[in-house]
């Protein structure tokens, strides 16, 4: 029986992480390249995530699966789509390291790496403007309703989607905000998460209320901040049993529903932005029954 990689779920996020983004370089090497990465991911210590240009290539279809669309109506979504997403977690940062550098040798046949972005957790799951993240995320059977495919038959059940949106935050203007200008931003009080009940329409949590979608827009999120560089701020990541949840929810934080821009595009801004398919695990590696004939 097919199964979810475990750590779209596992709790908690271990205390360090490393983004991997790759690009397709040769169909002719991605047979034996698929089959160096099933040994590596685990869907434990490293996730995998296939892009449409992946799939494409590989000459299959997912049903759901398409290209991070760029939102850039009244402001800036960009879409980076690439082909091949690792996460790497751990909690040695050095050790990562050395996993990614064996990982991207191991599929330099296939793959070019673009980007690596390391991420690291914030007290207990806390974004780097000191909120707390991810707070109405679904928990037990309920997140495992959101987030993973089922009743689509072999090599997609067990599967997941993803969207990922790295955001670059500047952290010094919000912190020069009053403090109850920040909690308006995001419809929290930083001291207690508490939620407003008087909290702005552009209020983050009110652009993004899952119940308040018809259907209802649950996802699971697993971001974690990221720095280099001098700059800094948030790996957004969340994954669904299909992408619908959180486009919608994406398209009505950037006032393409109503007009009204959610806040937090006051202070931070998408870098890039991604769709991809995490494939189910069987026997232990990953099920790719769905994308490889035979």
């Amino acid at each position: 029986m097919s199964l979810y990689q475990s750590s779209i779920l596992a709790k908690p996020i271990p205390s360090q992480a490393r983004y991997l983004f790759f690009a397709l370089k040769s169909v002719e090497a991605l047979p034996a390249a698929l089959d160096v990465l099933s040994q590596w991911v685990d869907g434990k210590s490293v996730v995998a995530g296939f892009g449409s240009p992946l799939v494409m290539a590989l000459g299959a279809k997912v049903p759901g699966l398409r290209v991070f669309p760029a939102l850039n109506a009244m402001v800036e979504n960009p879409s980076t789509q690439h082909a091949l997403w690792l996460w790497l977690l751990g909690d040695d940062r050095g050790e990562l390291l050395h996993r990614s550098q064996k990982i991207e040798t191991a599929l330099a046949s296939a793959f070019n790496l673009l980007q690596v972005t390391e991420g690291f957790r914030y007290g207990t799951d806390r974004d780097l403007t000191g909120y707390e993240d991810g707070t109405e995320n679904p928990v037990d059977d309920a997140a495992v309703e959101a987030a993973i495919v089922a009743h689509a038959g072999p090599g997609l059940d067990g599967g997941s989607f993803v969207a990922i949106q790295q955001w670059q935050h500047d952290l010094n203007g919000f912190a020069a905000l009053p403090s109850e200008e920040q909690d308006n931003i995001m419809g929290r009080r930083m001291s207690d998460n508490e939620e407003l009940d008087d909290a702005p329409a552009s209020a983050h949590v009110k652009r993004t209320a899952q119940e308040s979608f018809t259907p209802e827009a649950f996802i699971v999120r697993r971001s974690m901040p990221w720095t280099e560089n001098g700059k800094s701020g948030l790996m957004f990541v969340a994954f669904g049993r299909t992408l619908n949840a959180f486009e919608v929810q994406l398209r009505r934080m950037s006032g393409m529903e109503d007009g009204i821009i959610d806040g937090l595009y006051r202070y931070s801004r998408p870098l890039n932005g991604g769709y991809y398919w995490c494939p189910p695990m069987k026997d232990g590696r990953l099920d790719l029954a769905a994308v490889c004939a035979g």
